[in-house]
Parts: C-alpha cells; structure tokens; sequence
C-alpha cells in the first residue's frame, strides 16, 4: 500500500487556532459566563423566598370548602411550589440558552483584523493553510471567527487528509489511462 507522503497539520497548528480564537471569542465567553452566574445567584435567591412564601400560605379562610379540601392543600402545598420553581428554572434556562447562542453567531460573524490574520498565517503550516481555505467558503467577505472555528473544527477532523486524497481521487479520474481510452472506442463503435 503507497504511504501518503503529504505533510499533515502539526500539533501546533492546532494550538495556534486555538490560542486565536479564544484571544477572539474570550470577552463573549466571559459576559456570557457572568450573565448565566448572575441570573442564577438571583434565581436561587427568588425560589428560596418563593418556596418559603409557599410554605407561609394560611388556608384556614378556606374552611368553607371543608377540612378535607384544607388538609389537602395542606397536603400538596410543597408539591406545587416545586412545580412553580420548575417551570421557572425551565423557562429561565430556555432564556439563557439562547442567549448564548445569539451571543455565538454573533462572535460567529465578527470580522478577524488583518494583523492578526497575518501572523496567524505566517505560522500556520502548509496543510493547515490548505483547510483554511477549504472553511473559507466565500472569499469576497473578509475571514470570520465562524471562518477559523470552521477551520479549527476540520483540522481536529483530519480534513488535511481528506483534502488530500480528494486531489489524488480527482487526479486518477482526470488521468488518460490506455485501457480506458480503448474501452471507450470500443463502446462508441
């Protein structure tokens, strides 16, 4: 079997994505991280007071209905607090989840500056510059964060490789082998 002698993405390609993206993402994931740890500071202090006012409720106005009704409010009192405090963490997980995400595709299409794409490239090596142009889909806009994610994500991918083996695949079709050519006369007689 032939060995692929073509260089492969080092170790420190991938450090040196990883280093740029988080110098370029680190203020998005640091909002995002006091945001979800205030909100749940707040929220655990508010389901404290709720639970406790759920255990405050006096039902002894409610007699009318009968002491059974009573003793059954009494009964399931804790339950539909909980049930309360559930829902809400729900709703406030669902709020913060997308929040994150707005945050994300909004670093997402944040545009890399010129600088430091410049020496991102001078020090990546051949085949990982190679992936970066494959994630660069469209090269009339700028290079993105989503763009060098894109990029991080195929070089962990081994997307050098399959890159690769593609030129070789696409070499071997365009290739005019002598067997080939003569079954395709013998085909069009």
């Amino acid at each position: 079997m032939k060995q692929n002698s073509t260089p492969q993405p080092t170790r420190h390609d991938d450090s040196l994505l990883r280093n740029a993206l988080l110098k370029l993402t680190a203020t998005q994931k640091i909002i995002c991280t006091v945001v979800i740890a205030v909100v749940a500071l707040v929220w655990y202090d508010l389901l404290n007071r709720l639970v406790a006012f759920g255990h405050g409720i006096d039902y002894s106005g409610l007699h009318a209905f009968g002491p059974q009704a009573v003793e059954l409010l009494k009964q399931y009192n804790p339950f539909f607090w909980w049930a309360v405090v559930a829902l809400c963490t729900l709703i406030i997980a669902y709020f913060l989840y997308r929040f994150v995400r707005s945050s994300q595709r909004q670093v997402r299409s944040k545009l890399v500056s010129a600088e430091m794409f410049n020496e991102l490239v001078t020090q990546l090596s051949e085949p990982a510059k190679e992936v970066l142009r494959w994630a660069w889909h469209d090269r009339r806009d700028p290079v993105s964060v989503g763009d060098l994610q894109h990029t991080a994500r195929e070089l962990r991918a081994r997307r050098a490789a399959k890159i690769n083996l593609a030129r070789e695949h696409a070499l071997a079709l365009d290739a005019k082998t002598p067997a080939a050519s003569d079954g395709k006369n013998l085909q069009s007689s």
